[in-house]
């Protein structure tokens, strides 16, 4: 079941005894556990609201709370968090945790009850009994990442609860701005929605002044400026973010990382994937791979390789001390342009003869 779904679904008079919110989208699992806390009123909560880590408190612990009755209310509700027990996961914590006893709650679950399990995974693990036992008896709520396209309808649907315009190029923004991820543009909503709350649209200038760029977008904007040789708006913005005390080795690993997908989205490319096989095939985000296909575009392979060779040995020249750090990229940039420079008069020159 879809959050929305599972929020109309209360708001229906529905209150499952068992639920299992499973995915590894934070804003989704925090929208369907809101939705389920609200149910129980707030002169209630001291005494009919429990959570329990279970890195941190053996579920026997929250067992005897879920057996409980309600203390001046009709519900109480029992909050789970990260059962590894229900996954592959092998955990380093000394905690001893009754599972036959969950597994025993599970067949028979308490009506009064409302046990919430929040599962931040991709996946369970099926095998297990107690997975088993808890897929058939709960009421599982979907949290999987939500992709570019879903989360736009998501966001353009809360702007228009609010009664905010948010202008299409607006949206674009916020969505370059954080990476397409759901849980990220959610957490800048309510700054935005402050923003408009004397009805002002939300235009791109807005966007661009409340959302700030996050580091693995000013680092895409640099290899963009690198790609292009346009070695005066690289070395500007390298030297903006050493002034933000970004160290050099870790900005040059970044650099390295945007330039193995791009290496990597374009071999695929060539070899017929589309978007959504890329995706999957490298377990990237969606949204990441549309901006690399968008960046190889018409670019040569051997254009890509030289940059990442490039990079790699900077990163050796850093760590070795053979190079100052802060200077070391600046130096690939002029080597790299050059290279490219003198690439492109081998090719016209060639062409000429």
């Amino acid at each position: 079941m879809q959050v929305r779904d599972f929020i109309k679904h209360l708001k229906n008079g529905e209150r499952p005894p068992l639920t299992l919110i499973l995915g590894e989208e934070q804003a989704l699992r925090q929208q369907a556990q809101q939705a389920l806390a609200n149910l129980i009123p707030e002169d209630q909560k001291a005494m009919n609201f429990g959570r329990y880590d279970m890195h941190q408190t053996p579920v026997g612990v929250a067992l005897d709370d879920a057996t409980s009755i309600p203390f001046f209310g009709e519900y109480r509700e029992v909050v789970i968090d990260d059962p590894y027990f229900l996954t592959g996961e092998k955990s380093t914590d000394k905690i001893e945790h009754d599972l036959s006893g969950l597994k025993a709650y599970f067949d028979n679950p308490v009506p009064s009850t409302m046990m919430v399990l929040i599962a931040p995974y991709k996946k369970l693990d099926e095998r297990k009994r107690l997975t088993k036992a808890l897929k058939k008896a709960a009421l599982i709520v979907d949290a999987a990442p939500l992709d570019e396209r879903s989360a736009r309808m998501a966001l353009a649907q809360i702007f228009k609860q609010h009664q905010v315009d948010i202008q299409p190029p607006a949206l674009d923004a916020l969505v370059q701005r954080t990476n397409g991820q759901y849980s990220v543009m959610m957490g800048e909503v309510r700054k935005l929605l402050t923003y408009a709350s004397d009805g002002s649209p939300l235009t791109v200038a807005a966007v661009s002044a409340l959302v700030p760029k996050q580091l693995n977008d000013r680092v895409f904007d640099l290899v963009t400026d690198v790609l292009r040789q346009n070695a005066a708006d690289a070395l500007a913005l390298y030297r903006d973010l050493l002034a933000q005390r970004e160290e050099p080795i870790r900005l040059n690993a970044l650099m390295l990382g945007q330039f193995r997908l791009l290496i990597q989205v374009k071999l695929l490319a060539q070899k017929g994937y589309g978007q959504g096989d890329i995706a999957a095939t490298l377990k990237a985000h969606p949204y990441r791979v549309k901006l690399a296909l968008r960046q190889v575009g018409r670019l040569p392979y051997h254009q890509l390789a030289q940059a990442y060779s490039g990079l790699v040995d900077t990163e050796t020249a850093m760590k070795t001390g053979t190079i100052d750090k802060a200077l070391a990229f600046e130096l690939f940039m002029l080597k790299y342009t050059g290279q490219a420079s003198a690439h492109r008069k081998g090719k016209y020159t060639a062409s000429r003869s």
